[in-house]
């Protein structure tokens, strides 16, 4: 038997793994939600930048195609990496999103009664965007180390993290985002085998906090209160988006052609599919709901199949967090649930959800890809 010497993999060689073990079908059906957030960024872009006292009324237009391009490069970029680099991206990503989420407390942009962003040269940035797949990832491994080292305090160490994680949020505050990374965070910890124990403490401490925001919180306690009696509130822009939607019908009234996009306040963000709805009716509409459930099941079902317990869990809950963030946008448009204050991924317009949603399908993609070679870390 002849011997051969191990050598480093080319750049050829490592690109030739990745082409063969990426799950094309996920990046095909992202990159056609990012095709239909520019053609919603042309419907409802320009009467936002004119209601807005902008000068162009491209000017969300182009905005969104420059960060559809960035999106597709971090998204391709990311799903590159070793599943050991997937993880200490996210550590990284985590610890420079929580810097700045302290940064925020102090100096942060704030609009609409939230300190969520920071400026930077016309961009708002905003972290809690970044901080949710990265927690998720790094959830996913450190739950994963009880095999090997059953004595250490994984899961405690998780459990700060995560609660570190989700006092931030709720300092600025930002409901919407901590009930996801919440739901995200406690199906990574379920895939890892979640003790009865814990699944007691989250039940307790998730029915306690409710209670406390609704009673703390003046805009929590009106959303829900005029979501279960909507005749004694003003629920203006869910009267709009629903109004938006049945004048639809089933084929829409045409591109470019809906009306009350222009009397709809953030329908080019968290309202996006409103105008979907109207302009392209139903079919468009539950068209763009089986793209996002097949994006689900496809990853659901790729994690399902690994044997590695920190790429299955942190996989997951990847899929989870996209998936959800977009379950709850278009039960808001629908009125099926009170209003969050979140984008749909990858169509709605916004910088930093594009990113987080680029980085959170890429990290998954990286995750679930066949071939991984082996590596320590």
């Amino acid at each position: 038997m002849v011997e051969v010497a191990l050598r480093p993999r080319s750049a050829t060689g490592r690109f030739l793994e990745w082409h063969r073990g990426l799950d094309w079908t996920i990046l095909m059906s992202a990159t056609l939600l990012l095709c239909a957030g520019l053609l919603m960024s042309l419907a409802a872009g320009p009467p936002a930048a004119e209601r807005l006292g902008y000068g162009d009324s491209f000017f969300f237009v182009k905005r969104q195609a420059m960060f559809v391009g960035a999106a597709v490069i971090v998204m391709i970029g990311v799903s590159l990496l070793e599943r050991v680099w997937a993880r200490r991206l996210a550590a990284l990503v985590f610890v420079g999103s929580l810097a700045l989420l302290a940064f925020i407390l102090v100096s942060g942009y704030e609009a609409k009664g939230a300190q969520r962003w920071i400026r930077m040269g016309g961009f708002s940035l905003q972290p809690s965007e970044f901080v949710k797949p990265a927690l998720i990832v790094l959830t996913g491994w450190l739950l994963a180390q009880r095999a090997m080292y059953p004595k250490g305090p994984w899961a405690a160490i998780t459990l700060v993290f995560f609660c570190v994680t989700l006092g931030f949020l709720l300092l600025q505050p930002d409901v919407g985002q901590s009930a996801l990374l919440t739901a995200a965070f406690i199906v990574t910890f379920f895939v890892s085998g979640l003790p009865w124990r814990w699944a007691a403490i989250f039940a307790g401490g998730g029915a306690a906090l409710s209670g406390l925001l609704y009673a703390t919180l003046p805009h929590v306690r009106f959303r829900i209160n005029s979501f279960v009696n909507p005749t004694a509130y003003d629920t203006y822009q869910i009267d709009k988006a629903s109004e938006a939607i049945g004048r639809g019908g089933l084929f829409g009234v045409g591109p470019g052609e809906g009306k009350i996009k222009t009397a709809l306040p953030d329908a080019h963000t968290d309202f996006i599919y409103a105008v979907l709805g109207e302009e392209f009716g139903y079919i468009a509409a539950i068209g763009l709901i089986f793209i996002f459930g097949f994006i689900v099941w496809k990853g659901l079902r790729a994690a399902a199949r690994l044997h590695d317990p920190y790429p299955r869990a942190a996989a997951t809950g990847l899929f989870t967090l996209f998936g959800l963030q977009a379950a709850i946008n278009i039960a808001v448009n629908v009125s099926l649930i009170p209003p969050k204050g979140m984008t749909l991924p990858f169509v709605s317009y916004g910088g930093s959800s594009m990113m987080g949603t680029a980085l959170t399908l890429g990290l998954a993609l990286a995750l679930i890809r066949r071939g991984h070679t082996s590596v320590k870390g």
